[in-house]
Parts: structure tokens; sequence; C-alpha cells
């Protein structure tokens, strides 16, 4: 019986190889005895694939997804049963046959390749064509070269959970429009794609548009159920799109979109401080996530401007008040350290140690705050850590958590259990700018009437001095070379936060220029002035 199968499946891959449309294919025989058959005697190979395995391998498995056998593809890969699901679904519910697979040259055991297929539903049919690549890796007990499964492979855009399907749109497609009405696209802003595809989940239905026919990705749901929107692929049958107005600005968004490109890992928001509007929403990460709304990052000195804020709203000391900055300062058995090279000072002021951003000046207060002195300025003041704005897409709202102990000196300068995206620190660094707080926007609240979160801002005394505090820092602090040359009414602030496991800070930046404020952080980017500065610099210079 198992020498028939063996036989049959041998004698398919000879007509695959006798009508031209193999590349390279795999010794079906060798694999099927190897290592793991029967009375397998065959040196047991260890150590990479070697080039003649790799092509035999990318072979076979390419044959095999080229002839809609998801079983037999899958077999070359190390994750079969992950790799049959998603290669199922690929000649199933996403409709996609007449595939053609194009192998390029490899380097070492990665081989890039095209696909050119044709997906049809419902008597619509399109062309389907695009690039991706895969790595052959040596089986951990097989020993067997196979293809390292990971679903980019079947395309680049899948991750873990994912699926294909092609069919009725969920919602009408949308026609996003920029605050002067020009159309947004992914393909001009590519960092706009999964808000779009959000957008478009949201408020498709509520545009006045037609659902068409559509191959997609359709995610995984979270853990908490929440669905995130389906990324479309392919249009087969046009709907009819509704018009979203949001609150995006065209050129701060190009002016995001070409600073994140010059730093990994990177994302940028940039807000009106007047009205809390978004302007810009950039990310330039391997990962795909959404950093810049969604991430939750120690944000380093940059937390300095709540800091300051608590410490005068709390009687502690002013702008022009005692905040001296001594070389280290302890609490609770914690030494704490300036960064390497400043100098210090005590007789220093809060403007002095704010500009020159000196860690041991704020940590000293932690004798003399409360244990929730910070988190009620963030809640009450910076209308942070309420879980409860209503921007358009989904958020975090920052967290700034009353914890005791060490961790009441670390969260004073932004370490410690503290969490923010460069979205919160966009909104407190408007907040600091205009002495209101704003919940920021993407679409308007009268689309769906959107309950904005509210907080009660600063006091105008307050206000005044940490635009004083932060314009210093711009004009001759520690933001002052990122700054340099800037016109207009300008302030900023840098950071650099620690994380435990990484051996680089994220490099963290906020700072406003008139009525466009923004942030930026940079994962393993180092100091505020080594990646997040330039990125925020470039937008403010370039967001009108």
């Amino acid at each position: 019986m198992r020498n028939g199968v063996k036989a049959a499946v041998i004698g398919g891959v000879c007509v695959t190889l006798l009508g031209g449309a193999g590349y390279g294919v795999y010794n079906v025989a060798s694999a099927l005895n190897g290592d793991d058959g029967p009375g397998g005697s065959a040196a047991v190979r260890t150590g990479p694939p070697s080039g003649s395995e790799v092509k035999e391998t990318t072979g076979a498995f390419f044959t095999a997804w080229e002839k809609g056998d998801a079983a037999g593809a899958a077999a070359y890969t190390n994750f079969p049963e992950a790799a049959q699901e998603l290669l199922s679904a690929y000649g199933g519910t996403a409709h996609i046959g007449g595939i053609r697979i194009t192998p390029g040259r490899a380097t070492g055991d990665t081989v890039p390749f095209t696909v050119k297929a044709t997906v049809s539903y419902a008597g619509a049919s399109r062309p389907l064509s695009y690039r991706s690549e895969l790595t052959v890796v040596r089986g951990e007990t097989s020993h067997r070269a196979l293809v390292d499964w990971q679903p980019s492979v079947v395309h680049p855009r899948l991750r873990k959970g994912d699926t294909l399907t092609t069919g009725d749109s969920a919602t009408p497609e949308i026609e996003a429009v920029d605050r002067d009405g020009k159309v947004l696209t992914r393909v001009t802003y590519p960092s706009l794609g999964p808000i779009l595809d959000e957008l478009r989940r949201r408020y498709g239905d509520k545009t006045g548009g037609r659902p068409g026919v559509e191959l997609v990705i359709r995610h995984q749901a979270a853990a908490d159920g929440s669905q995130a929107a389906d990324t479309p692929l392919l249009t087969l049958a046009k709907g009819k799109p509704g018009k979203l107005p949001t609150t995006l600005s065209a050129s701060a968004q190009a002016a995001a979109e070409k600073a994140v490109l010059k730093y990994p890992e990177s994302s940028v928001v940039a807000v009106k401080p007047s009205t809390g509007e978004i302007l810009a929403v950039a990310n330039n990460r391997d990962d795909g996530f959404d950093a810049a709304l969604l991430g939750e990052r120690a944000p380093g000195s940059t937390m300095k401007i709540i800091s300051a804020a608590t410490l005068i709203d709390n009687g502690l000391t002013t702008a022009n008040g005692p905040a001296p900055c001594p070389p280290s300062a302890v609490w609770q058995s914690q030494t704490f350290q300036n960064l390497k090279g400043l100098v210090p000072d005590e007789h220093a002021t809060l403007a002095d140690s704010f500009a020159r951003s000196c860690n041991t000046a704020f940590v000293k207060f932690a004798d003399e705050v409360k244990v929730d002195s910070l988190t009620r300025e963030a809640e009450d003041r910076f209308g942070l850590g309420r879980n409860n704005w209503q921007i358009g897409v989904p958020t975090f709202d920052g967290r700034v958590p009353a914890s005791g102990g060490p961790d009441t000196a670390a969260n004073l300068i932004g370490q410690g259990q503290v969490q923010m995206s460069p979205l919160n620190m966009a909104s407190v660094t408007a907040t600091a700018k205009t002495g209101s707080f704003h919940q920021p926007l993407i679409v308007p609240l009268k689309l769906d009437d959107r309950e904005p979160a509210r907080a009660r801002g600063l006091s105008p005394a307050t206000a005044q001095q940490l635009r004083a505090m932060m314009n210093r820092t711009a004009r001759s602090g520690t933001a002052a070379g990122v700054m340099a040359g800037m016109g207009g009414d300008i302030g900023a602030k840098t950071g650099s936060a620690e994380v435990d496991g990484e051996t680089r800070s994220d490099s963290w930046f906020s700072g406003y220029r008139d009525d466009v404020a923004a942030a930026a952080m940079v994962q393993d980017g180092g100091h505020g002035i080594d990646a997040a500065g330039p990125i925020v610099a470039s937008v403010l210079r370039n967001a009108g």
C-alpha cells in the first residue's frame, strides 16, 4: 500500500517534469524514504542546507503549490499543519488558481520568487501578481531540507493567524480625503494603510458607498475579541466608494513618511495643538505594527513635561525655583544617574534641569510627591490613562500608574511603569503649548456622534512656565542642535528610555512649532537627538 502511494506520487511528478512546468524538482523518493523512511540507511545530514538541497526543496514546494496540492506543498515545510491550512485557503476560500511561480537567484538559503495567478469569483476574474521569498532550513528531527514556514511565504502581507478570502466586501470602499480635500491612498502614503482599512471598517457604511468584490486578508481576532479590519489585496468588481473627510494633512503626512524612512523601527505623530486634530501618522517598522498610535513604551525624559507640571501644580517648585542636579540620586536603595557627560549643578533651577534633562533633579522630588501625584496630573490635566479617547481608530491612551517603591522615582523620568505612544506625547506637547487638552481626532466627531475625552488642562501660570522651559530646551538646551534655525514659536523636549534586555535605549523627542506639535519614537535609536529628534524637526519644518 505504501509502495503504491509512492509510485503514484512519483509518477505525477514525472508527468510534471515531462511537461516542462517543474523547477529543480526535489528527488521525491529521497524525500519520502530519506532519514524518516522505513529502513532508511542514508547518513544523517547536519548543518545548513546545501545549494542543491535548497534548489530541490523549493522546486518541489513550488511545483506542489502550483498544482494546488496544499498537503503536498505543506509536506516540504517544517510546520506542515499550519502551511496546509493557509495553502488550502489559497485555492479554496481565496479562489486563486492558474498559479505560476518563478524563482529568482538564491542568496544562501533564501530564495525570492514571483507569483502570477488568477482570482476568480462569481463570474469575475482578475490577474494577481506579487513577490515574496522563503528560507530553507534543516529539519530538527527529520534532518531534511525544509521550507521555513511563515505565512509571508504565501503573501508578504500575511502574518500569523491571517487567512485569505475572496467575496463580497464587508463594507464599501472609502475615498479618504485630507483637510483640504486631497485624496489619501496607501500607495502614496504607505503608513496610512492600516488606518484606512480601519476607517473603512468603521465608516464604510456611513459614507454612502456600495460594496464590491475583493480578495482580502482576514486577520485573527485579538485576545479581547476585537476584530481588525480586513486588508484588501485585489478588487475583482468595483463598488462605489464613499467620501470620508479626515483631519490629516497631505503635506504633513508626506513629510512624516519621508522622515521615518531614514530610521528603522521609527514612528511619529503630528497634531494641531489648537484643536487636537491629527495631521500625520507614520511608521517605518518591519513588523507592520502601528506603534505611532498603539505603541506602549517608556517615554524617557519626554515625560518630564508632565513631571514638571506635577511639581509646579503641587507647589513643590517653579520654573525659576530650585531643582538641584546632583551627580546621582538614591531612592529606596535604587541609584539613579544622569546621562554621561552631564555636569552636576547643585544650584540649578527647574528650568535649568529641564533644559539639560537632569534625571537626578526630578528623582530628588520623589520624597515630596505623593504616590498618585503623577497619575492624577496625567489624567486630570493631560487626559491620559483613562482609556477613553475616541479619535476614530483604536489607540493606546497612555499609562501612568500610581506605583510605589523605586517606581515612584523612576516614573518621574519616564521609566518605571510609565508607558506612552508617540500619539500620547504629541498630545502632551500640544497641551503644554496651549494649556488646554483637546482629545486627538482623525475623523470629525459629528460623523458618528462620538463623545470626546475631556480633561481640565493646565492653569495659565503652569502652561506659561512649561512653554518657557520647552522654548529654552529648543533654543539652548538638549534639543538646540536639532531645532537650530527653526523660526516661529518653538519648544521641545528630548528623551531616551532604557528597556530591559535591549542594548540601546529608545530615542524619544517631542516638540512644537506654532500650531503643529509632533512626537517620535525610534526603538533602539539611542539618545533623543540621535534619531527621534531629526524626525520631529523634519516634520515641524515641512508640515505646512
